[in-house]
């Protein structure tokens, strides 16, 4: 039977970007997949991190730029990147963002291994 999911679940995060989980470890349980819709604001950015999770980021609005070994990739509005488990890389948002992020398996803190 299909499961209609009626809201996401805000986490909670440092530097004015927000994330809502629609289906994952918080929302839902799930472990397998997350989804989660996040605005970054203008100027964000995060650690480095060498996940052990694929990562589709689909750009709605803005542009994600994905610093890894060989440089860095600017994702505009309407295109998408896949990351793949196990390579470092570090996300930001220079103009901000509006995008999707799923993540296979979901998403924790503990299998993103962010630098300190």
């Amino acid at each position: 039977m299909p499961e209609l999911i009626k809201s996401p679940t805000r986490i909670p995060v440092p530097g004015g970007k927000v994330i809502d989980e629609y289906v994952g470890r918080v929302n839902t349980g799930h472990e397998a997949v997350s989804v989660a819709h996040m605005i970054a604001p203008a100027g964000w950015d995060e650690p480095a991190q060498t996940p052990e999770f694929d990562e589709i980021t689909v750009v709605l609005k803005g542009a994600v730029h994905v610093e890894h070994a060989d440089g860095v990739l600017a994702v505009a509005a309407g295109q998408a990147v896949v990351t793949r488990g196990g390579e470092k890389v570090r996300y930001t948002a220079p103009e901000g963002a509006e995008y999707l992020a799923i993540c296979l398996p979901a998403f924790s803190p503990d299998t993103a291994h962010r630098d300190e």
